[in-house]
């Protein structure tokens, strides 16, 4: 997918380029900026020695030696001074810069750290949340495999209302189905008050008899019975790749404008496009598009079967985009943070 999250070392990422939030002096002195130093080897520091200072906001592209990378970009970041003194307007300069550079070294794939959020006292939350919107707005107009490396769960902020309101409604969606389970598998007791002849009702709650009532018999349609089997799959519903260009044409939108909303990228789609009888995608796929989409419940499992699969309420990723679908969030990047908050498969491909 173009944008991932992910809880990941940013030294260890095999990527074409890896990002590295510095101070103007390159010089390695302390988190993310010491790690990228130590893994790339002492190379790095002798060349950044002879580099000049690196102004606020801008990069550097340099060779990522020993890093299983072919480039690092260092930029250099703003420190937090309450948001006050331009520090969104430096930071985003930082993001779109490095992502610009990825592009003119032909770069396919770039990790970023959550840039200033460490020694340099950004807020977390509010650097990710930026990085997103500034990651996606670029996106709409390149192709390219962004990941956001969050290094740990305290390196990263999701908000506590909206975790509270998601895990409140799976239990309560986990409550309401148990007691649906429960009532629909009971046998529902007879109207006839005559006693039970046990040989012709099986209503097994010692009711009264079903035996002036006949159960119905199960008639198979003259228009199955008849088909043969090349006949019946031929009246088959249309496959998925077949339905998502459907659905793309009724909602006006162009096929980039629609994988895009979906976080999948070009190579994917341009599968779907040329193998649409055989194509099958993932069920973070095509829950993506039904988001891009903004399909309602109903029309999201319809898209769903088409590909042999459905939002259960047995799974906790199921359950989640059936919250979102259901309160008409449809911003794929927020249901992409809650579901990277309970640890599930982000959406796209």
């Amino acid at each position: 997918m173009p944008l991932n999250i992910i809880r990941q070392d940013i030294t260890k990422m095999h990527v074409d380029a890896i990002v590295n939030t510095t101070n103007e002096e390159m010089i390695g002195y302390s988190g993310v900026d010491l790690a990228v130093h130590k893994a790339a080897g002492p190379a790095l520091d002798e060349l950044c020695a002879q580099l000049p200072p690196l102004g606020l906001g801008t990069v550097r592209v340099t060779p990522a030696f020993n890093l299983d990378a072919r480039y690092i970009i260092h930029t250099s970041g703003p420190v937090w001074h309450g948001g006050l003194q331009g520090e969104s307007i430096i930071l985003k300069s930082c993001y779109l810069e490095s992502l610009q550079s990825a592009v003119e070294h032909g770069c396919e794939s770039v990790a970023f750290p959550l840039i200033s959020s460490g020694a340099y006292g950004y807020p977390k939350d509010k650097v990710l949340k930026f990085a997103i919107q500034v990651i996606t707005e670029f996106l709409y107009d390149h192709e390219l495999t962004v990941y956001l490396c969050v290094y740990d769960r305290s390196s990263y902020e999701f908000s506590r209302e909206l975790f509270d309101d998601i895990r409140e409604f799976i239990r309560e969606d986990k409550k309401d189905f148990s007691e649906y389970s429960i009532r629909s598998s009971r046998p529902e007791p007879c109207e006839s008050t005559f006693l039970c002849d046990e040989e012709i009702c099986d209503c097994g709650v010692g009711a009264p008899i079903c035996a002036s009532v006949p159960a119905p018999k199960k008639i198979k349609s003259d228009s199955v019975r008849n088909k043969t089997l090349k006949e019946y799959l031929k009246s088959m519903d249309k496959p998925f790749a077949y339905k998502l260009f459907d659905l793309i044409d009724e909602s006006g939108m162009t096929d980039v404008e629609c994988y895009k909303k979906a976080n999948v990228d070009k190579k994917t789609f341009s599968k779907i496009k040329c193998n649409p009888q055989t194509y099958k995608p993932s069920k973070q796929t095509a829950v993506a598009f039904a988001i891009a989409l903004q399909l309602d419940l109903d029309e999201t499992q319809d898209l769903l079967a088409s590909a042999g699969l459905t939002l259960s309420r047995s799974f906790t990723f199921d359950k989640i985009i059936r919250y979102f679908i259901q309160k008409e969030i449809y911003d794929i990047f927020v249901i992409n943070e809650a579901l990277f908050e309970f640890d599930q498969v982000l959406l796209g491909c």
